[in-house]
């Protein structure tokens, strides 16, 4: 295989050079664990925009439950390791069965909604979920959480600081951004985009569109479910509040806000997000009567996003770049 065909498949190499040097060098020059902690989270929630992007962007399905397969992953972990005593790895391979499993079933009637009926129906997923993390008891902790979830280990090197968890959760996110490129630039990708644009015409040219919208709607869910295993492992406490709807909202921002159809659009929109929601929980802290108005500044900024950048900062930098050449050439 070229080098062209390699770039055209995989998207931009010196794009992930860029990125694997950033991550890289974060850890070794940032020394505050606050600020480690919220890398980390830049990572984990990355992957998630990424899972959304391929749901949304190249599927044209709206899900607001997600943060479902998300807290499944993690106490899949949890559950496992805790109460079971289950190697960790075996246990995040576990949860993503699971995940892959739940997200089947309830996929095969709710795909066949449209608008904003999917988008309520996936709602309904999210909420019952959390309803059962919280109900659950002894078994899942229920609101109390569950605590003493073991850090995870290769080769007895034990990722136990925020330093460590970094190396582990960025080739990790590298990974997900490749394999996802790979799939939106194959065959299926172009199905995709066909499903994206009009179901009946993709129906007409021959592709199996129910089956294919179930079939990226597993594989989103299981990418959600190893980065709320990721999550678990790292933070060594979960509690049913992460998971719930604002949660949800948070992702669809993200992935608005980057750029739906663009894969780093999605990991860019969850980076600024995620330090835009750590910069609010400061604030709150410091001014109590702002505590708790994450979701009304998520609305603010999802409401500005779809009206003046609807294509997402992706789109907004793209169009740039195309309008600076033919700017240039008439001059």
């Amino acid at each position: 295989m070229t080098v062209g065909r390699v770039l055209h498949r995989y998207g931009s190499l010196p794009a992930y050079l860029a990125l694997a040097l950033v991550a890289g060098l974060v850890p070794l020059i940032v020394h505050n664990p606050y600020y480690l902690s919220i890398w980390i989270l830049v990572a984990i929630y990355g992957i998630m925009a990424i899972a959304l992007s391929l749901l949304m962007g190249y599927t044209g399905q709206v899900s607001l439950g997600h943060a479902a397969f998300y807290g499944l992953g993690a106490y899949a972990s949890a559950i496992g390791t805790t109460r079971y005593h289950i190697n960790p790895w075996l246990c995040m391979l576990l949860g993503v069965a699971i995940t892959a499993l739940v997200a089947y079933l309830v996929g095969r009637p709710t795909l066949r909604l449209h608008g904003h009926y999917l988008a309520m129906a996936t709602l309904g997923i999210g909420i019952i979920v959390q309803i059962f993390f919280r109900e659950g008891g002894t078994f899942t902790g229920g609101f109390s959480g569950l605590a003493g979830i073991p850090q995870l280990r290769i080769a007895g090197l034990a990722f136990d600081t925020d330093r460590k968890y970094c190396y582990l959760v960025w080739p990790i996110v590298l990974l997900a951004l490749i394999l996802s490129a790979n799939l939106v630039n194959s065959r299926v990708g172009r199905a995709l985009r066909a499903i994206h644009d009009s179901e009946v015409a993709a129906r007409s040219c021959g592709i199996d569109v129910s089956n294919l919208k179930l079939s990226i709607f597993v594989v989103s869910a299981m990418f959600a479910s190893l980065s709320g295993s990721l999550y678990a492992h790292n933070l060594t406490f979960i509690s049913p509040d992460p998971f719930g709807f604002s949660f949800s909202i948070m992702l669809v921002v993200m992935v608005i806000l980057g750029g739906s159809r663009s894969l780093w659009g999605a990991l860019s929109g969850a980076a600024i997000l995620t330090a835009l929601g750590q910069a609010l929980m400061k604030l709150g802290e410091a001014i109590p009567a702002l505590s708790g108005l994450d979701a009304v500044f998520f609305g603010v900024i999802l409401i500005a996003a779809v009206t003046f950048m609807p294509d997402g900062l992706a789109g907004w930098f793209s169009g740039h770049l195309r309008a600076k050449p033919v700017a240039a050439e008439a001059a």
